[in-house]
């Protein structure tokens, strides 16, 4: 749908690939055509909208709130192109996901399998990245929804969701922590320790806990991949520190045991979804939400019944 001035495209191509030839090329027009539009865009609003620097085009702060306004514009474009197209039975849209690593092996299976059985004609693209990388590809329309840990509040997103689960060391069932019901940081300090690197929430969370510490911590292994950590820790490499999601198999067929870090009270990892504020969802993207939203409810549920709420 081109129902809007080509210079709005014009301007989002340019504003995601921070240069014209690079827009010109994924929009496949000319690098002229381009450049005219974005002048011309310029000349309407009576203001520079890029920064032409040596490495690319940045926004000017007339180009962030216009860059505002086209988002929302293209965004409920795409709404009105996915509610016209299931009217006629046709294609009835996209969902884009960016969510952290641990979410991907437990809670968005479920909740795709959950769409994919209402809407079958929903496709559902998902990408990767740590909580803090998050926001930014909401509030610039990169992703419809996100689900992040322990997120600070942003007044581009709107929260649709939030349930707290607690962050815990993961060993194997012969480790000595395995058997207690809550255990501390120090208490881990006698074997091997694998950190969370400084772009996930985790290490964030073990930041309190790790200043109380007299002695000088010096992990085995940091790693930025929740999945590799993991994995790690059900070889016996070291102690992990993560909360329950995503190791829901694991722990049922017995090959790792999760002891919720609690020696000066529990330390919460809050799981939420986000949206972009402001936003009037498509009806699919509203349907996921809904789904997600659910899951979380479900899991945080389960796991009040089998440690206590707190």
């Amino acid at each position: 749908m081109r129902i809007h001035s080509a210079a709005i495209h014009y301007f989002e191509a340019v504003r995601r690939a921070g240069s014209i030839r690079e827009a010109a090329r994924r929009l496949n027009v000319a690098s002229s055509a381009v450049n005219r539009q974005i002048l011309k865009l310029e000349k309407e609003v009576g203001a520079a909208l890029f920064d032409r620097t040596v490495t690319g085009l940045k926004l000017t702060a007339s180009g962030e709130a216009m860059a505002r306004h086209v988002i929302a514009v293209l965004q409920d474009l795409e709404r009105v192109r996915t509610d016209i197209g299931a009217l006629k039975g046709g294609h009835a849209g996209q969902i884009r996901i960016a969510a952290v690593e641990g979410v991907c092996g437990e809670i968005l299976p479920d909740a795709i399998q959950r769409m994919r059985a209402r809407a079958p004609r929903v496709t559902v693209t998902v990408e990767t990245m740590g909580s803090f990388a998050i926001p930014s590809v909401i509030a610039e329309g990169l992703c419809d929804i996100g689900l992040a840990f322990a997120l600070p509040r942003n007044g581009d997103l709107h929260q649709v969701a939030l349930n707290r689960f607690r962050l815990g060391a993961v060993v194997p069932p012969d480790h000595p922590i395995a058997a207690k019901s809550t255990t501390s940081l120090a208490a881990c300090l006698n074997s091997p320790i694998i950190l969370a690197t400084p772009d996930l929430s985790i290490n964030q969370l073990l930041a309190p806990e790790i200043s109380r510490i007299s002695r000088a911590l010096e992990p085995a292994v940091m790693s930025g991949s929740v999945e590799l950590m993991r994995e790690l820790a059900l070889r016996g490499v070291g102690v992990a520190f993560q909360t329950r999601i995503g190791l829901t198999s694991a722990m049922a067929s017995g090959r790792l045991v999760h002891v919720p870090l609690g020696a000066n009270g529990p330390i919460w990892s809050d799981l939420g979804v986000y949206v972009r504020a402001g936003r009037a969802l498509p009806t699919a993207v509203d349907r996921f939400v809904q789904i997600l939203a659910d899951e979380l409810n479900r899991r945080e549920a389960e796991e009040n019944a089998a440690l206590g709420p707190g």
